[in-house]
């Protein structure tokens, strides 16, 4: 059973969470967010957020905590196949107070529809929070261009 090993990225300005469901297998090798690179969450958020789009972990980290957001994932641990969010089984979610404990966090959003799922069933009775469920950045999210992903997850600088 993979651990979620990854730690959080906040701080005590951090006024928005972004909740993934679990890392990657690209993302565990390189012990961060959105390691493969075919994901466009890094793309959404620097185009979202008017940045360069960042190219180590530091300026990743970076762009976020100066903007406010914090990221993690749902998960602390599960079965998973690969990458594949729908062979999650046995979930044990990661708990959520360390950030909510830190930081004034105004608004959750959730990395699609699976993310958004975990939350609602295993954080929300505990946070209380309400979660905003934005499309999937994954590469198997093809539905959706770049272009509109940025235009659905720009709701998040209207929330700062």
């Amino acid at each position: 059973m993979p651990e979620h090993l990854i730690p959080p990225v906040f701080d005590e300005n951090s006024k928005l969470l972004i909740l993934g469901s679990f890392p990657s297998v690209k993302s565990r090798e390189i012990n961060f967010f959105y390691g493969n690179p075919q994901n466009r969450f890094w793309r959404v958020i620097a185009d979202v957020l008017g940045c360069d789009l960042p190219d180590t972990t530091d300026k990743k980290r970076t762009m976020l905590l100066r903007h406010g957001i914090a990221l993690w994932d749902v998960i602390a641990s599960c079965d998973i196949e690969g990458s594949d969010d729908s062979s999650i089984t046995n979930v044990v979610a990661n708990d959520l107070d360390r950030i909510l404990e830190t930081a004034k966090i105004e608004r959750i959003f959730t990395n699609g529809g699976k993310a958004d799922a975990l939350y609602r069933r295993y954080c929300y009775p505990q946070t209380g929070i309400a979660a905003v469920k934005l499309p999937s950045t994954s590469p198997a999210n093809a539905q959706y261009s770049l272009e509109r992903l940025v235009s659905l997850w720009s709701v998040i600088v209207k929330s700062t």
